[in-house]
């Protein structure tokens, strides 16, 4: 086994055409993955459906989300981080179109949503 460090703000490219979704670790029903937006948005009708549960972590830049069945947008700034039920249907509405956004998500499958 090797130990190696790595740093989330390493690697990003100073231009980015779509989001960058790259796999940090994975094993089992979990996947954590680091997420970067460069002023992207989900695509206008279209909606994240998962079969998993996310936990997301806003890292840096800025973020809206929608969720469906509810009509207020989610500002997210970093430090925030919300869960994300299976099958709760969402979209990124904007991100930071001056700075990266950088998103920490989790995926996996079933838990009961931490109070803090």
């Amino acid at each position: 086994m090797s130990l190696e460090a790595h740093n989330l703000f390493e690697g990003i490219p100073s231009i980015l055409q779509e989001e960058l979704f790259q796999t940090l670790a994975e094993s089992g029903a979990v996947r954590i993955e680091r997420i970067i937006s460069d002023g992207h948005t989900t695509t206008p009708g279209e909606w994240y459906d998962q079969r998993h549960d996310e936990w997301v972590l806003l890292v840096s830049g800025g973020a809206t989300m929608l969720f469906d069945n509810d009509p207020t947008p989610r500002l997210l700034k970093p430090g925030d981080h919300i869960l994300i039920p299976a099958g709760c249907r969402h979209r990124v509405e904007r991100t930071d179109p001056l700075q990266k956004t950088i998103w920490l998500a989790v995926h996996f499958d079933g838990i009961t949503q931490a109070t803090t």
